[in-house]
């Protein structure tokens, strides 16, 4: 498992002669809302199919962001497979790094994924059960997005997320 860093000890690195590289995982709409000043933005999707060549460019320390710490450690995982070994983890995310009132860059707002999945997820099962009272069998649908859920959970991965990921809205 990669070394994480809080954002305590991101920032003192940051203010040091040997700075670290940021490279922020979220979608391009996530990271046009807010970002870490001097942050690069490669998309987890692109930093998976691109993985070799990014490996072979970082010659520093890598520091990976996201909004939680999830999608950062899966892209830790991606490169660490590639060979690279000097990359770390913004413990938190983007979110703790707000939360010590440190500096980020805001631009357009636009909802992040998770909040995106919440809704269409609950969407989709509000109106399936609605809709199973006029054709029976559509509470299965309720059923199969819940399960989803569950399986997401339990395997810390989303594929509603990175379906809606690569939605225009999510991309600039």
């Amino acid at each position: 498992m990669a070394p994480t860093l809080d954002a305590a000890a991101l920032r003192d690195r940051l203010d040091s002669p040997d700075r670290p590289r940021l490279i922020d995982v979220r979608t391009t709409a996530e990271f046009e809302s807010e970002h870490i000043p001097g942050a690069h933005n490669i998309p987890l999707d692109a930093l998976q199919d691109r993985r070799d060549e990014i490996a072979r460019r970082l010659d520093q320390d890598v520091v990976l962001i996201c909004r939680s710490g999830q999608r950062a450690a899966r892209a830790e995982e991606t490169l660490r497979r590639s060979g690279l070994v000097n990359v770390h983890i913004l413990d938190g995310g983007i979110l703790a790094w707000r939360r010590h009132g440190f500096t980020v860059n805001r631009g357009r707002q636009r909802w992040d994924i998770e909040r995106q999945v919440r809704l269409v997820a609950g969407l989709i099962v509000a109106l399936s059960v609605l809709a199973s009272l006029v054709v029976p069998g559509l509470q299965w649908v309720a059923f199969a997005i819940g399960a989803g859920l569950t399986f997401a959970a339990l395997t810390n991965s989303c594929a509603m997320g990175m379906l809606l990921a690569r939605l225009p809205y999510n991309r600039c």
